[in-house]
């Protein structure tokens, strides 16, 4: 078998950043304030400078985040909060935690991202089944926005506030907004395989909103008021460690080179498999960051296609083999009334390949020619 080729090297970015995030770690050792450092001050500032945001909190994970501006939302229990059923289980886990109804909405065939017409039908349903709907979570799924005019519209005549879950986007743009200013609240994490990700978990919010802000930096930190032994509400313990917003901060200072990267790779796959299978479709006036390159395979046995490609010494990952209202613990929650056809589809269709900053052409090219025997040898 060839050298194996992983799906996300970690190590090279490791290696190209090797002395400056050891610098990093030592300092935070050095000055030993490791919960609530100065890094976290630092790294708050600058995310939300990169994004556009008035706010950037950060907090122990991706999860947390949605869970956090959740909490501010007082969401309980009789409350409806619509979100794709083709997605990580965090997005709707952080809904059902608190007690509230995970709406379960289809996606689109092209962008794998919330499809309005599925939603609209899906609010009309909870409206008369006696449940409160007051929000939506649209997920910006494998690094590309949701159709953001569309939904904005939708929970604009509706009443309904949304959140934009870019666990996979933050770095991305929607017809020249900046992923971090879209909507009431955007939430990210920075888990290690994530485009911006630190050695650990990790997660942010941004707002524009001066009161869910205040409201969540008290949520993160048990509810306090004035200092940490004055609790104005009930919280949680949600703050990112400051070693690893050290590191952010250096992988910071490189993203939006590694997102150009990111592209370019991109473009290279769509050249030379866009013939044999189906390439990721991006939005018009929308950009990615690409955390997944994600295929289509209708007319293969994926099964055997990645077979073939794990012979050959390629890593590929399905994301997600089962949609969230497939899952046992989620089956019992409302879906769209039209169904969730596309989502159940799509989770036997996709496959995704390797994708990072420091994939070289030839390591590409390797995976292209593979990609195509395999699509040849996996044909229905």
């Amino acid at each position: 078998m060839p050298d194996g080729i992983p799906f996300n090297d970690l190590g090279a970015q490791r290696r190209y950043l090797g002395h400056a995030i050891d610098q990093a770690i030592r300092n935070v050792l050095d000055h030993g304030m490791y919960v609530m450092g100065p890094e976290v001050a630092q790294l708050e500032q600058e995310l939300a400078a990169f994004c556009g945001a008035k706010h950037a909190i950060s907090c122990g994970n991706g999860t947390d985040a949605l869970t956090l501006v959740l909490m501010a939302k007082k969401v309980k229990a009789g409350d409806a909060v619509f979100c794709p059923a083709f997605t990580f289980a965090a997005t709707a886990e952080a809904v059902a935690g608190l007690g509230a109804t995970p709406v379960f909405v289809d996606i689109c065939e092209d962008s794998f991202n919330l499809d309005i017409r599925s939603l609209r039908c899906s609010i009309t349903m909870v409206k008369e089944s006696g449940l409160k709907p007051v929000g939506i979570v649209a997920v910006d799924l494998f690094g590309q926005p949701a159709d953001y005019d569309d939904i904005e519209a939708v929970a604009a005549r509706e009443g309904l506030w949304l959140i934009c879950d870019a666990a996979q986007a933050f770095g991305a743009s929607y017809k020249g907004r900046q992923i971090g200013t879209i909507g009431l609240a955007t939430t990210t994490s920075f888990f290690p395989n994530k485009p911006l990700g630190c050695y650990g978990d990790g997660g942010a919010v941004f707002t524009s909103n001066a009161e869910l802000a205040d409201s969540i930096l008290s949520l993160r930190v048990h509810g306090q008021g004035k200092d940490k032994f004055d609790n104005v509400q009930i919280g949680m313990n949600s703050r990112l460690d400051t070693l690893q917003a050290a590191v952010l901060l250096e992988k910071l200072k490189i993203f939006p080179v590694e997102i150009t990267a990111r592209r370019r790779i991109a473009s290279r796959y769509h050249e030379r498999l866009g013939d044999v299978v189906t390439v990721p479709y991006i939005l018009a006036g929308a950009t990615s960051v690409w955390a997944q390159y994600t295929l289509r395979l209708p007319r293969c046995d994926r099964e055997l296609f990645q077979r073939y490609l794990t012979t050959a010494g390629i890593t590929t990952a399905v994301y997600y083999p089962r949609p969230l209202h497939r899952q046992p613990a989620y089956s019992h929650f409302p879906t769209a009334p039209t169904g969730l056809s596309v989502s159940d589809r799509l989770a036997t269709e996709v496959v995704s390949l390797p994708m990072h900053a420091y994939l070289t052409e030839e390591v590409q090219d390797r995976i292209s020619v593979a990609v195509r025997k395999a699509s040849s040898a996996a044909q229905r």
